[in-house]
């Protein structure tokens, strides 16, 4: 049964946000039994919809227990775009995300991403084509601007309100910028406090207290977090806790151990072997940032080559932290890569 976004909002603004190569079917489904909100997909292609790509068809797999579930889209071309978003509601998910915030060169180079920060009479005609083609909510997700002298932020959400969009998610950064400095959450309480659409806000919130104090501060109608549930997956649980003026969970951390095998068992549902081995190692790692000992158990566990081995490392480390507080890790480039 779908849910719509919004009313999963009011009741957790706690959003996951989507990661090329992180969030998929088996990871969304693990963060949503850890208290995420709304979950999406990673980036899919409409051109490779377009062309029945079953790799690009599978990145849009999911199950009930994720709802509401938002398939992010990307492309250049409106018709295809449009054509995609139907079949992505074909599918039975709860809403479109397009995804005008991505910096990567191959994304944009084609114009797609944030390449449209820079036109906005074609993303538009994007947004027009695509919420006249179907009747789930549509979403989207940018960056405050291209660069430093055209951060037109605003001027997208006035857009997105006069053709229907249901929410406006703003990465705190501009596509120039990458993934360096810092998000620029004063200028997305600005453009809160001026636009009519709900505004989500995203961009370096590494711990609960974080999620918390910029969701308040801010104004925002929820937040992304993304690289912070790649550090501490009870990241969302904590932020809810906190929000609703609750205690943390702290019988979550002391079963660090078996929320890893939780994660465990989702991968392998939907992984083959060599993928299982390669994602249980990514997660441990980042799992194990701020820990002590993350170091010397980083370089073990890629040196190992069978996956119950891989687990059974993994496991033994995490069952061995459970009274450990973890570091901040906040400043490190370890979790810096492009993702989201």
């Amino acid at each position: 049964m779908k849910i719509h976004p919004l009313d999963a909002l009011k009741k957790n603004p706690f959003v996951l946000a989507p990661m090329a190569g992180i969030t998929d079917h088996a990871f969304r489904t693990f963060m949503r039994k850890m208290d995420a909100s709304v979950v999406v997909t990673e980036l899919v292609s409409a051109t490779g919809i377009e062309y029945k790509s079953q790799r690009t068809l599978d990145l849009m797999s999911f199950d009930e227990s994720q709802r509401p579930i938002g398939i992010q889209l990307f492309g250049e071309d409106s018709e295809i775009i449009a054509r995609a978003a139907k079949v992505v509601e074909s599918q039975g998910a709860d809403f479109v995300d397009l995804n005008f915030g991505c910096p990567v060169p191959k994304v944009v180079k084609k114009g797609a991403g944030s390449a449209m920060m820079k036109d906005l009479v074609v993303m538009q005609k994007v947004l027009s084509s695509t919420v006249n083609a179907v009747k789930i909510p549509v979403t989207i997700k940018i960056r405050t601007g291209w660069d430093a002298n055209q951060r037109n932020a605003l001027d997208v959400c006035n857009i997105a309100y006069n053709e229907g969009i249901t929410w406006v998610a703003i990465h705190g950064r501009t596509r120039a910028q990458g993934y360096e400095g810092l998000a620029d959450w004063e200028f997305i309480s600005e453009i809160k406090a001026k636009s009519k659409i709900p505004i989500l806000g995203n961009g370096d919130i590494l711990t609960p207290q974080k999620a918390v104090s910029r969701l308040k501060e801010s104004g925002c109608d929820g937040v992304l977090i993304g690289r912070g549930a790649l550090k501490n997956p009870l990241i969302f649980a904590d932020a809810l806790s906190l929000y609703r003026g609750e205690n943390l969970r702290t019988d979550l951390k002391r079963n660090y151990k078996s929320i890893f095998l939780d994660l465990s068992l989702a991968i392998r549902e939907h992984a083959p072997d060599h993928i299982t081995n390669i994602q249980l190692k990514k997660f441990a790692c980042w799992f194990s940032t701020g820990y002590q000992g993350s170091s010397a158990f980083r370089k073990q566990i890629f040196q190992l080559k069978d996956t119950n081995e891989v687990l059974s490392c993994a496991l033994d480390f995490f069952g061995s932290i459970s009274d450990i507080e973890q570091e901040d890790t906040s400043g490190d480039s370890f979790l810096m890569g492009g993702h989201g």
